[in-house]
């Protein structure tokens, strides 16, 4: 359809932006127009330093050249085909890549559009997992207060940013939350991983007994948190966690949207921690943030 007017690039009324203060933002917007390397180009001509790497996306850098022409390469080759009952060979092949730096024990991937899709795929694929075992009961999921796990229902709900929960109401029944490891008073300018805090990992214990582990389908956490402030695992703590949830036949979950592709020096946060979880949500590092992309991996098992 062919537009009656010719688009205003001043008028920033349509679009709306997440996590923003939008009005104070038009008021004053500040926009980057290239990029390229570890830098961004504003508007006025100014590089600026992408400290963040697009929020833990462009782990290569920007406008990477290989990147760019694979992307225009593929597109020309071919745009899109169904996802059902069909398919096309580099999605097989980049599959096989995925697996052959994930940590030994990671065998399968399951495609999603992006780190919040991840997360709700998992969460399906859970519960899933226990109903064709005939553990339908075990509909039960477990996060931390203070993880982020996406913007979707599911994410929301396992999640425990407070701001992104109280809006949206009651969100998923059947959600409980694990004590988050932020003690500044006993790991106060730690380096590396602090000493105290995996005695946390017990609280998982206390809600295996409240709900029964005979309901409860998985327990997903960041193995190092990110949108919270940048927490590292106490020592020990992914270790207890992965004892008790294989303890009492319950999933574990590595969000891996942050730390995975080389995020921690490692291919990914497991092999970093040496501690291996069920099944691992990935995205943003998956494609350098160029295209909306995640992956869920997954054992054999599951």
């Amino acid at each position: 359809m062919a537009l009656d007017r010719k688009p205003n690039p001043n008028d920033l009324s349509a679009f709306w932006m997440p996590f923003t203060a939008n009005r104070q933002f038009k008021k004053a917007p500040r926009m980057f127009v290239a990029a390229e390397g570890m830098h961004y180009t504003t508007s006025e001509g100014r590089q600026v330093l992408d400290g963040t790497a697009g929020l833990w996306c462009c782990n290569a850098g920007h406008c990477r050249p290989k990147i760019t022409e694979a992307i225009a390469r593929q597109a020309a080759e071919l745009d899109y085909a169904p996802a059902f009952q069909m398919g096309h060979p580099i999605a097989f092949e980049l599959a096989n890549r995925i697996i052959e730096i994930a940590p030994k024990g990671m065998e399968h991937v399951f495609y999603t559009n992006s780190g919040s899709e991840s997360v709700e795929t998992a969460l399906k694929l859970a519960i899933a997992y226990h109903r064709a075992r005939g553990e339908g009961a075990r509909t039960r999921l477990i996060g931390r207060e203070r993880g982020y796990h996406g913007v979707n229902f599911g994410g929301i709900s396992v999640g425990g940013i407070v701001t992104n929960r109280k809006v949206f109401g009651t969100l998923l029944g059947g959600v409980d939350h694990l004590p988050h490891t932020h003690l500044p008073a006993l790991n106060a300018f730690t380096k590396g991983q602090p000493e105290h805090g995996a005695n946390l990992a017990d609280e998982l214990e206390r809600i295996v007994a409240l709900h029964g582990a005979e309901t409860i389908a998985a327990v997903i956490v960041e193995p190092m948190a990110g949108s919270t402030g940048v927490l590292l695992p106490p020592k020990g703590y992914l270790e207890k966690l992965r004892a008790i949830t294989r303890k009492h036949g319950i999933l574990l979950i590595f969000d891996e949207v942050i730390t995975g592709f080389g995020r921690l020096g490692s291919a990914f946060a497991a092999q970093h921690f040496g501690v291996l979880p069920d099944m691992m949500t990935t995205a943003k590092g998956l494609t350098n943030g160029v295209i909306p992309m995640g992956a869920v991996l997954t054992t054999a098992e599951v």
